[in-house]
């Protein structure tokens, strides 16, 4: 195996890692005003990703820095190509994480009503515009080459296109969806039973939005046989994460509803491979791991200091849900009117 394929590999690893985490973070965002009745059981919402939705955050920095390292030209097309889609992608989640700080920082009901839509704004921008991005990857981007160097050669419109926007729609309504499935896992009481309601309503809208785009995505935009098999995997998985979750089995059902996400990332990068960025117009000037990449020493150093580093940093983070692993429900939560308390927890 080369550095350019391991390091492919690499940056897959870490998309999947952040749609898992992250993409329950949002869906519970989305969610927040949807389960949660009043002001203790949105608090005791929140207090399900207080002590980890950082961390889950580190996974989308460690692929963007990967990405810049191991593969500068296919950074330096995405960001100038899909500029305004990214840049909204940043500033929620700014928004976001200003949000889980401050809603709780003054008593008034207004005031943290306002940080409540803020928060699940900001969740669902995210949540549709990564799909739109990597639904673009995948079908292929208007790239030309000019003077040697390969430049996007489109605008943001080019990127709102039916199979993209489908894309969309189905990291949505999966984020939804997994972050329901989380939530019946981590909390008690009237929260976790309409949270596992809502997985079964969400679910099955996301199931058949997943097979319409997978089935577009192995059709018309791959040759490799074994797409074929990872997103029948992809469909098995969700099917039995809905199945448990009917069951009340909230462990299985967010076990599978995460390897449904993995599998479903490691069908994109499948079908994408050896492209890092197909170009739409000329195969020539299409991004790949050899013609994106940088030398073969970088990769070398950035794989030593990664089999260094990786190992202490799933450590913690493991450790960290190991901690707070128990169930939250809106009667742990004090919520007084207006004082010392109310100022300061979550």
């Amino acid at each position: 195996m080369t550095f350019n394929t391991f390091w492919f590999i690499v940056i897959a690893v870490l998309w999947i890692g952040y749609f898992i985490l992250e993409g329950f973070d949002f869906g519970v965002g989305m969610l927040l005003k949807a389960v949660a009745k009043d002001q203790a059981e949105r608090r005791a919402v929140l207090t399900t990703l207080g002590p980890v939705w950082d961390g889950n955050e580190v996974w989308l920095l460690v692929a963007g820095g990967a990405t810049f390292a191991a593969f500068p030209e296919w950074y330096a097309t995405l960001f100038s190509g899909f500029y305004l889609p990214l840049f909204l992608i940043l500033l929620a989640l700014i928004v976001r994480g200003v949000a889980f700080e401050y809603r709780s920082k003054y008593g008034d009901k207004q005031w943290r009503a306002r940080w409540d839509n803020a928060i699940v704004v900001a969740s669902f921008l995210p949540a549709l515009l990564w799909g739109v991005a990597f639904a673009n990857i995948v079908r292929g981007v208007p790239l030309e080459k000019k003077n040697g160097v390969i430049e996007y050669a489109g605008g943001f419109f080019n990127l709102l296109n039916p199979y993209a926007l489908l894309g969309g729609v189905v990291t949505l309504t999966v984020f939804l969806t997994h972050g329901a499935i989380f939530l019946s896992l981590k909390t008690d009481g009237a929260i976790r039973e309409r949270a596992r309601a809502l997985v079964t309503k969400i679910g099955l809208v996301a199931a058949v939005a997943t097979v319409a785009f997978l089935g577009i995505t192995t059709v018309a935009f791959n040759d490799k046989h074994e797409v074929y098999a990872l997103a029948f995997i992809v469909a098995l998985s969700w099917l039995a994460a809905l199945q448990f979750n009917l069951k009340g089995r909230e462990g299985y059902s967010f076990l599978f509803s995460s390897i449904a996400l993995a599998f479903a990332v490691i069908t994109l990068f499948t079908a994408l491979y050896p492209n890092v960025m197909p170009s739409s117009l000329l195969e020539s000037a299409s991004l790949n791991i050899t013609n994106a990449s940088s030398t073969d020493y970088t990769l070398k150093v950035m794989t030593i200091v990664a089999l260094i580093l990786t190992p202490i940093v799933l450590i913690y983070q493991g450790w960290t849900y190991w901690v707070f692993r128990k169930r939250v429900s809106a009667k742990q939560i004090s919520t007084p009117e207006v004082g010392v308390l109310d100022r300061i927890n979550p």
